[in-house]
């Protein structure tokens, strides 16, 4: 049995949108392209500024393509950062476990009662799509948002042994 005071955290690795990783390729062709037309044709300081305009634009893609979520539970309540690119950390989310409604696998039978609400959805998941078995679980949080976590069996008996009513395993 775990205390109330416990301290568990978990990390999962996102899997970026094939739409940023394109995006951020295009960027870093495109950085080059103008730094060379900059060089060697009329364009000067203009393909300077576009090069320069493509390589922020590939900074803060390649950051978006490489996040990780920390999911910690430390006194009751849940936090939830973001790293990018392994090295920017921002906390992104923080929920106290009496505020939870029901706490359970995506698929679960115990969120149908939810399902016809609607709520803005928060995804720190490996968005991965079609895993067997679905290692995500949801909770439903102040009636306002569905949170979808990927935590580790450690973490979800952290929780269900403050909420026990409100946390199910299926």
């Amino acid at each position: 049995m775990v205390s109330d005071n416990s301290y568990v955290e978990c990390l999962v690795e996102s899997k970026a949108s094939p739409l940023v990783k394109f995006g951020s390729y295009i960027a870093l062709v495109l950085a080059v392209i103008f730094f060379l037309s900059s060089i060697l044709t009329p364009l000067g300081i203009v393909g300077l500024i576009l090069c320069v305009i493509a390589g922020v634009a590939y900074y803060f893609l390649s950051l978006n393509a490489n996040i990780e979520f920390e999911y910690q539970y430390c006194d009751r309540e849940i936090t939830v950062d973001k790293i990018l690119n392994k090295s920017k950390r921002k906390n992104v989310a923080k929920y106290e476990v009496e505020r939870i409604e029901a706490f359970a696998p995506s698929r679960s039978y115990h969120l149908d009662e939810f399902k016809n609400k609607q709520y803005k959805t928060l995804d720190f998941s490996a968005r991965e799509q079609n895993r067997q078995p679905d290692p995500t679980y949801t909770f439903i949080y102040d009636g306002k948002e569905k949170v979808i976590l990927e935590p580790d069996a450690e973490f979800v008996n952290a929780v269900k042994s403050v909420a026990p009513r409100k946390v199910f395993t299926d």
